[in-house]
């Protein structure tokens, strides 16, 4: 987002200290119906979410002025993104009736793996994924649109944003055309964790742990049908955070085919400590490393039992589920892909094998830069993380790739 762009709409927002002037729910839609001069945000309640959201911004996240700048512009657009959504629908009521049908969803412990199966899935002709962009500006064609919702525009955008944080070139690459994360849809329902990821926000998590994903999952799925157009598409979609909502997600997609990926925990939690660290740090004054540290063990120990009680339940029959370890998708993507193909019933077609070819070629690791992670930088200890995390490792026979002393 370029400054000029951001700032364009920051009304309101110019004294913080004044009670008065403090954003709130009924007012920032307020100024997404004036700017867009649409007036329908569609069928799910939002004012509640969006409320406790901006509390929490306002009273937790600790923002610094581009903080401030981002969470209002970043707010203003999904709310004009819903006014949009509604707009096409009202001019083809059909839109909500297409059918969504036995999406792959990727899944499991974050950087086991998950962003580079998602990528090598995704140059499959036959499949459609999420890029950045879109869900960013759905139609950027659309009169209510406004500068700057394009691909190209996008990717400026995400240039500013690597120029203010550089490390995350090696730690999570992307571009405006790369798949995106299904957090980013749900983002819309403003009851989803991508908020919480990327600033401290402890109260609105307790309630949205309380509230529940449904609402988000809904919204997810009228965004794909907006997407994928008048033909029906086979969605390759992606998220950690799935874990956290597979209630919700089984009972909007109850015909979704599920890919759970597999790693030692101890090989994640730094690097997604680190990574949760340097999301937060354009946006708020100060990010304590322990407390983000103490968040995602408490997090992923949460998430690893829920992944483990899906399986103990067969919350999906078998033949829906693919099990995947991250050494498998490094040392053997095509093997991988190839299992995964056979377990659901897809066709791995010459053209889907060149191209697969043609990308592990081009990012043997996924286009990621070597990093260093240590335990004591976000007050962990490996020992008692490898304790946490055993009956994961048991259920899922996965390898011990970090020593602990």
């Amino acid at each position: 987002m370029t400054q000029a762009h951001l700032l364009s709409d920051f009304d309101g927002l110019s004294d913080q200290r004044s009670p008065s002037s403090r954003p709130d729910a009924a007012r920032l839609m307020s100024l997404a119906r004036k700017k867009t001069g649409l007036h329908d945000f569609g069928p799910e309640p939002i004012e509640e979410a969006l409320e406790h959201l901006l509390h929490a911004y306002r009273e937790e996240a600790d923002l610094n002025l581009f903080g401030r700048v981002s969470t209002h512009w970043d707010s203003l657009r999904l709310l004009k993104n819903l006014l949009i959504l509604s707009d096409r629908e009202q001019q083809d009521p059909s839109i909500v009736t297409r059918p969504v049908e036995a999406p792959i969803f990727v899944m499991g412990l974050p950087r086991s793996g998950t962003s580079f199966l998602h990528a090598l899935l995704a140059e499959d002709e036959n499949s459609e994924v999420l890029r950045c962009w879109q869900a960013i500006h759905p139609y950027p064609d659309h009169p209510a649109a406004g500068h700057g919702a394009g691909p190209d525009s996008v990717q400026r955008q995400f240039q500013l944003f690597h120029w203010i944080a550089p490390e995350l070139r090696n730690l999570h690459p992307f571009g405006a055309r790369t798949p995106q994360e299904c957090t980013e849809l749900t983002a819309h329902s403003f009851q989803s964790l991508r908020f919480d990821t990327t600033y401290e926000i402890p109260s609105y998590r307790r309630w949205l742990n309380q509230s529940g994903h449904m609402q988000g999952y809904r919204v997810h799925k009228r965004f794909l049908q907006h997407l994928q157009g008048e033909t029906t598409a086979r969605w390759v979609l992606k998220a950690p955070d799935h874990v956290f909502a597979m209630d919700s997600l089984r009972a909007v997609y109850p015909d979704a085919r599920i890919v759970f990926a597999h790693r030692d925990p101890l090989k994640v939690l730094p690097s997604v400590a680190r990574l949760t660290q340097v999301l937060r740090r354009p946006f708020s004054r100060k990010v304590d490393p322990i407390a983000v540290g103490r968040q995602i063990t408490q997090d992923w120990a949460l998430g690893a039992r829920r992944i483990i009680e899906a399986h103990a339940e067969r919350l999906w029959p078998a033949s829906q589920v693919f099990h995947v370890h991250y050494k498998e998708v490094t040392t053997d993507p095509l093997g991988t892909v190839g299992r995964l193909y056979d377990h659901f019933g897809l066709e791995v077609t010459p053209r889907f094998r060149d191209r697969l070819l043609g990308y592990v070629d081009a990012k043997p690791d996924g286009g990621y830069g070597r990093n260093v992670y240590r335990f004591e930088d976000f007050g962990l200890d490996p020992g008692r993380e490898r304790d946490r995390y055993q009956d994961y490792m048991r259920c899922f026979d996965v390898e011990e790739e970090f020593a602990a002393a």
